[in-house]
C-alpha cells in the first residue's frame, strides 16, 4: 500500500492507550516497528506492543528518582537510551530485559534537549542547554567528541549514519562529518531568525534529501539537506502556548505531519506544499509527539494518551 492524499486522509483512531496520569514526552518506535517505547512525566517507561491484543502495555517500568525524557531505542531490541529530567543531566543506558542499568554518560551539566542515535551503530549524539552537543559510543562512559556552541543545540544523524546536523541558536544550520567533527562543520546553512519563536527538534528525511526544523512556534521549515534552501514553510496549526510539537516525516519522505494544542494532525505534501489533511485524533491536550511507523502502514500520537492510527481506505 503506498502513501497518497487520500490514504492519508482517511487515517482514523484504532487504538488509545490510556495507562499514563501525566503527559507523554517522548516515544520511539523500534526498528523492526513491532513495539513503541514512551517515556512520560510521571516518570514512567512504557513498552507497547500495538500489532496484537490486549490493549495492555506490554511492560512497564518506572525511572522515579531521574525522570525520564527523550527515550531512543538503541540497535538492540531491549535496550533504550533516555535522558533524566530530574536531579542530574546524565544520560542513562538501560536493559528493558531486566530493568538494570548498563552505562550512564555523564557529562552534560543543563537538560538535555536533543538526543539522537545513529541508525548504523552504537554512536549517539546529545544536545543539551549547557550549549554542548556531546558525540557518544555506548560501550564506553566516556564523552567521545564534544563541540562547544554559542546557543541552545538540536541535532540529528542522516538516515546513513554519516553525518550529523547541528541546529545552532535558532538561526543556522551546520553538517558535519562523523569522521572529522573536529575540524567543524563542512556546510553551514544562514536561516531568517524569527525571535518569536525558538528550534526545538531537527529530522533529515529517510531518503537524506530534506531537513525538517521544528519550532515551539506556529510554523515548521523543510529544507534542502544540501543546498540550505527553504523549500516550504508550513502553518496554520494552533501552537499560542510555545509548547514544544514533535514534527516528523512519513517513512517515503513525501509527507509532514505535525500535532497540535487543539488535538488535531495536520498533514503537507513536502514537494507541492499542499496541505493535504488535518486528522482529529480528539487527544484531550496539546499533541506533543507524533511519528510514523517505519515498517507499517500506522502512526502514533500522543498527549497524555497514545493513540494508533490506520487508514479507513486502500488506495
Amino acid at each position: 500500500m503506498k502513501l497518497t492524499d487520500n490514504v492519508l486522509r482517511s487515517f482514523r483512531v484504532a487504538k488509545v492507550f490510556r495507562e499514563n496520569s501525566d503527559k507523554i514526552n517522548c516515544f520511539d518506535f523500534s526498528p523492526n516497528g513491532e513495539t513503541v517505547i514512551s517515556s512520560s512525566d510521571d516518570d514512567s517507561i512504557r513498552v507497547q506492543l500495538f500489532l496484537l491484543p490486549p490493549d495492555r502495555p506490554k511492560r512497564t517500568l518506572y525511572s522515579k528518582k531521574y525522570g525520564v525524557d527523550l527515550i531512543r531505542y538503541t540497535h538492540a531490541a531491549n535496550t533504550v537510551v533516555y535522558s533524566s529530567n530530574k536531579i542530574d543531566d546524565t544520560i542513562r543506558y538501560l536493559s528493558l530485559h531486566d530493568n538494570k542499568y548498563i552505562r550512564y554518560f555523564p557529562g552534560h551539566t543543563k537538560r538535555v534537549v536533543a538526543l539522537s542515535m545513529s541508525p548504523v551503530d552504537d554512536t549517539f549524539i546529545s544536545g543539551s542547554l549547557d550549549k554542548t552537543i556531546r558525540l557518544w559510543d555506548l560501550r564506553s562512559p566516556n564523552c567521545q567528541g564534544l563541540m562547544h556552541l554559542q546557543g541552545k543545540p538540536v541535532c540529528s544523524f542522516d538516515p546513513e549514519g554519516l553525518i550529523f546536523a547541528a541546529g545552532v541558536n535558532s538561526e543556522m544550520v551546520k553538517l558535519y562529518d562523523l569522521r572529522s567533527f573536529d575540524k567543524g562543520p563542512f556546510a553551514t546553512f544562514k536561516m531568517q531568525y524569527d525571535r518569536t519563536c525558538e528550534w526545538t527538534g531537527l529530522k533529515f528525511s529517510n531518503d537524506g534529501k530534506l531537513i525538517l526544523i521544528s519550532t515551539n512556534g506556529s510554523f515548521i521549515r523543510l529544507i534542502d539537506a544540501f543546498k540550505g534552501a527553504v523549500l516550504h514553510t508550513f502553518g496554520g496549526y494552533n501552537n499560542s502556548k510555545a509548547v514544544t510539537l514533535e514534527a516528523s516525516f512519513t517513512p517515503d519522505s513525501q509527507f509532514i505531519m505535525i500535532g497540535s494544542e487543539d488535538g488535531k494532525i495536520h498533514v503537507w505534501n513536502g514537494e507541492s506544499g499542499m496541505k493535504v489533511a488535518v486528522l482529529d485524533g480528539k487527544h484531550t491536550g496539546p499533541i506533543t509527539c507524533l511519528q510514523f511507523n517505519p515498517k507499517f502502514m500506522t502512526f502514533a500520537s500522543a498527549c497524555s494518551n497514545m493513540a494508533f492510527w490506520l487508514p479507513t481506505i486502500d488506495d
